[in-house]
């Protein structure tokens, strides 16, 4: 006997449930719950201001391609007022990028939206194929996500936009918070949570609208409305650190599919202490590009690679001053003892 709609006066038969709260519904009420909370999302958070230029970054991929749709459907809906642009970069990953970016020419066409590709070839004078021949198969994703969010920023700062938004989902953001608690990053876990960062003037305003949004559902909802993605996973990606908080986060949700929405709630509640120092945002000397050090990390990592210190943004630096004796005693006489003492410092 088919299961009924779970959404009231629907009398269709349900054919999806839903992964964020179990419900079982029609795909035509799946699309609609789907879409008004996103809708929710962003008028809770006031994401945007009527006559923003809001730039998507799409890679082809379903987030990106679902956040087009949504976000034009939405557009179109409830009047945002918003100026849609697509925005995409090309890494220089052969076999998968240039395939995934034809998806992205598809969506230009079908979605009537203007496109901008940029590569890091153009931006940085290296593709990420050649650098991963350069450095082999550990810490490419280092290099490839800090010049992606460079390149991003640039692109749009290049197309006039007032925000940028991008398709990070539920998923991605708890396994973003998994991975700074383990790596011990305050700074970036007191801010991972944040639908929208770099509104403080610093940066350009990039935000989140999926934010609440579970992975399966937006594959589901990709499936129901026939958009067409790249799905191929990138060929560099299985090295990655956060493959393995993937994998940690997606055992959770087989055994209670809240715990993703539970992790980033606990991540939002996070507060520093006022005395804990937090890195001080400013400019890089070389790019102009937001740094809290004297060069951005990514002006390192090319500087790496042009000169062949291929540990240079990658590993922390550590010096050791060596310390001859304990200074004085007790009665003031210097001490003439042997103990070296070893102190270490670390440069970020």
């Amino acid at each position: 006997m088919p299961i009924p709609c779970s959404t009231e006066a629907c009398t269709s038969a349900a054919t999806i449930k839903r992964s964020k709260d179990g419900s079982a519904v029609c795909a035509t009420c799946f699309t609609r719950r789907f879409e008004e909370d996103v809708h929710e999302t962003i008028s809770a958070t006031n994401l945007f201001k009527r006559g923003e230029k809001v730039a998507i970054g799409a890679s082809g991929g379903k987030d990106s391609t679902v956040l087009a749709y949504v976000m034009k459907v939405l557009n179109a809906r409830h009047d945002y007022g918003l100026e849609l642009i697509l925005l995409s970069i090309d890494e220089g990953i052969k076999g998968y990028r240039d395939d995934s970016l034809k998806s992205v020419e598809r969506n230009k066409i079908e979605y009537e939206l203007p496109l901008t590709i940029l590569s890091y070839k153009d931006l940085y004078g290296w593709s990420m194929d050649e650098i991963v021949a350069r450095i082999g198969k550990k810490n490419n994703c280092t290099f490839c996500g800090v010049f992606r969010r460079q390149a991003l920023d640039r692109g749009a700062y290049k197309l006039g936009a007032t925000k940028l938004v991008t398709g990070h989902n539920a998923d991605d953001i708890a396994e973003t918070v998994l991975m700074n608690l383990l790596r011990g990053d305050v700074a970036r876990l007191q801010r991972c949570t944040n639908i929208c960062t770099g509104d403080d003037g610093g940066s350009l305003p990039r935000a989140k609208p999926l934010k609440y949004t579970f992975e399966k559902d937006i594959v589901m909802y990709a499936r129901v409305n026939k958009l067409e993605y790249f799905y191929t996973e990138c060929i560099y990606a299985p090295n990655s650190y956060r493959n393995f908080a993937r994998d940690y986060i997606k055992k959770l949700e087989r055994v209670r599919p809240r715990a993703i929405l539970d992790i980033i709630y606990s991540g939002e509640s996070i507060a520093v202490r006022k005395e804990v120092a937090l890195p001080v945002l400013g400019r890089c000397s070389r790019c102009g590009y937001i740094s809290s050090q004297k060069l951005c990390k990514a002006c390192l990592l090319i500087e790496g690679l042009n000169t062949n210190q291929l540990d240079l943004g990658i590993k922390r630096k550590v010096t050791t001053e060596t310390k001859t004796g304990c200074g004085k005693d007790k009665t003031g006489s210097s001490c003439g003892c042997s103990n070296e003492d070893k102190v270490q410092s670390i440069d970020f």
